[in-house]
């Protein structure tokens, strides 16, 4: 069971919480606010309870040590102060943070601080000298083991979770230990190499796991398919036939082909067995598409992980929107993680009949390969 805020008393404690704020951003104007609304719960939770506010995230992948003007927080903060109703002091080290006055204080991209990434234990301490309680609320860097993240709860005397962590934990968990079955992964993505700890995972987990892009490419190939110039792996077709022998894998029968991943390519929908040489699958054809709704609304969990085509070209989405849209209309449980994934339900609008879209894309990943994350034995009571 998790250790979560609402089981502290916070009236007068600095609550220092550890956010995932990397929002998009252009040109110091944010392109999408849906993270910092997610973690809005609990910062006005401890607001309500009497907390002092110490928040922590970073932004981007700066340089360790390089205080890059473009990763700055301070558009953050200024949002932050809109939304909250009250100003958000923005400070410039831990140090600062540790003496602000505010009732809300925002540290600066934890990512400018050398040590952050390499989780040292030194940094670690400063920014637990922040504050009384430390609540980890960033699911999305869950999975990895940096100061702000595991080292400040290593040396923290209060840890708990926040409520969007909980969330997500509990949506995880709900569809991985205790699903309502059958289940159902679709997992999308260009290469099996980067998803073979998670496909191998879901393949004792699962019914039936559906693949799309060019992890689909490379199980075709696996089967004796020529696949023409499409994307794929040679070097992992012998962990693709491994995994089939565990699991259904669905497969398409036809597919939409052209002689380029463009704009302009003229697409043409070809059988499985009449891929010509020159050319390369880039998304499910029509049958397959036809026929998926009434499979996705058979299942009782399904979990989604990155798109069956390469939707963002209209000639290769149909794939993904029907997906997309069968997931929405499912009466199962559905779960969507992964920045691809996200972008495919916005795109097709389904963002609202999902039944938990996770902020964590790696972390997201990593739980349901691991059944764990490198925090959450110390958020477990």
């Amino acid at each position: 069971m998790l250790k979560t805020l609402d089981t502290l008393t916070l009236v007068d404690k600095k609550v220092l919480i550890r956010l995932d704020l990397n929002v998009p951003m252009q040109a110091g104007k944010i392109k999408n606010t849906e993270r910092i609304h997610r973690a809005l719960p609990t910062i006005r939770y401890a607001l309500a309870q009497g907390g002092i506010v110490r928040l922590m995230s970073h932004l981007g992948r700066p340089q360790p040590g390089e205080m890059n003007p473009d990763l700055s927080l301070a558009p953050i903060a200024t949002y932050l102060s809109q939304v909250l109703a009250c100003p958000v002091q923005l400070c410039s080290d831990p140090a600062e943070l540790a003496q602000a006055t505010a009732r809300v204080a925002l540290l600066e991209n934890v990512r400018f601080f050398h040590g952050e990434t390499t989780n040292d234990l030194n940094l670690a301490q400063q920014y637990a000298a922040c504050g009384d309680i430390f609540v980890m609320d960033a699911f999305g860097t869950a999975h990895r083991q940096h100061a702000s993240t595991l080292g400040v709860m290593q040396v923290s005397e209060q840890v708990c979770a926040g409520f969007l962590f909980q969330d997500e934990i509990k949506a995880l968990t709900q569809a991985l230990q205790s699903p309502k079955t059958p289940v159902l992964a679709v997992v999308g993505g260009a290469k099996v190499s980067t998803k073979l700890t998670l496909l191998t995972s879901l393949a004792t987990k699962v019914d039936q796991l559906i693949v799309g892009g060019g992890i689909a490419n490379t199980f075709l190939a696996a089967q004796g398919y020529a696949i023409g110039t499409s994307l794929y792996e040679p070097s992992m077709i012998t962990e693709a036939r491994a995994i089939m022998a565990k699991v259904e894998v669905i497969l398409p029968r036809d597919v939409v082909v052209a002689s380029a991943c463009t704009a302009t390519a003229t697409a043409r929908v070809s059988s499985i067995t009449d891929v010509q040489a020159d050319e390369m699958i880039l998304d499910m054809g029509p049958e397959y598409i036809k026929w998926l709704p009434s499979l996705i609304q058979s299942v009782g969990t399904l979990l989604w992980n990155g798109p069956l085509g390469v939707f963002e070209i209209p000639q290769f989405a149909d794939g993904t929107r029907v997906l997309a849209k069968a997931i929405a209309a499912c009466s199962g449980f559905s779960i969507a993680g992964g920045g691809d994934t996200l972008a495919a339900i916005a795109q097709f609008k389904c963002t609202n009949d999902i039944d938990y879209i996770s902020t964590g894309g790696g972390a997201f990943l990593a739980f349901i390969e691991q059944g764990t994350l490198p925090c959450l034995p110390m958020l477990t009571a």
